[in-house]
């Protein structure tokens, strides 16, 4: 598999608090890289390195090593451009207070890809027909984005973040604020996704982490544990931890 981000020996600290420790962790293109682990053990933090929105917290420090197809994020990309590359899906499903159109073509707008109806409608069209949500919406795009079910508005987002034509794809816990229907909707999507994007998703859900993705990161106390292929560390993991973890052990 060919690797899109190479973490090596990541530290972020808020304040003095150390959130995690030296994580190196290399997450390949087209694929689901899933990131398990009890609360608090430090995936959401590594997560938001990679699109540097640890950034936007006063007292976050990241030490390390973080490489998109080879450049240095912190010196090589520009952070307004790193973010058009690295999409992100948060775990609460936050439309823009605008319409669903509006939601999907802000990001074209802002980056300057399209600026004009007809290329916007396209766009927006691609966009929310890839989110699986074209058919459902098509008649309302001047309605607001807020007015949607829950997992119809986490669609949205998913649509506003191919918008931009990213490369990377980072989900949050995504489904966590959704009913099961709403989760099945996300995981395909996630699973259709994965042909043309590289997908990273934090899931405190491990039977959501089998299903979706191909490779699995375990991390623990602010500690990445292990990492192999999915079914590996689903059924022959290295570690006593990670063993404990999936057993529930622990958790």
């Amino acid at each position: 598999m060919e690797i899109k981000f190479s973490s090596k020996n990541v530290n972020v600290f808020y304040g003095d608090a150390q959130a995690i420790r030296d994580v190196s962790l290399d997450i390949p293109d087209r694929a689901v890289m899933a990131m398990i682990g009890p609360s608090g053990c430090g995936k959401s933090t590594f997560i938001r390195c990679l699109n540097r929105m640890n950034d936007t917290i006063p007292i976050a420090r990241v030490d390390g090593d973080i490489r998109l197809d080879g450049q240095d994020i912190h010196t090589d990309i520009d952070v307004v451009h790193l973010r058009a590359r690295v999409g992100m899906v948060f775990q609460k499903p936050n439309p823009f207070p605008k319409s669903i159109f509006d939601n999907v073509a802000y990001g074209p707008k802002l980056h300057g890809i399209a600026t004009k109806k007809p290329d916007l409608d396209v766009i927006v069209e691609e966009s929310l027909q890839r989110a699986g949500l074209w058919n459902e919406v098509k008649d309302r795009l001047g309605s607001p984005g807020t007015g949607l079910s829950g997992g119809q508005q986490q669609r949205l987002c998913i649509a506003r973040a191919i918008a931009v034509n990213p490369e990377v794809i980072l989900m949050d816990e995504p489904c966590s604020a959704l009913d099961p229907i709403a989760t099945a909707k996300i995981e395909e999507l996630i699973d259709d996704l994965r042909q043309k994007y590289c997908i990273a998703i934090v899931t405190h859900s491990m039977q959501q982490a089998a299903r979706v993705s191909q490779r699995t990161a375990f991390f623990h106390l602010g500690d990445l544990v292990e990492t192999g292929t999915t079914t590996d560390i689903f059924t022959n993991p290295k570690d006593q931890r990670t063993q404990d973890y999936i057993t529930g052990r622990f958790g």
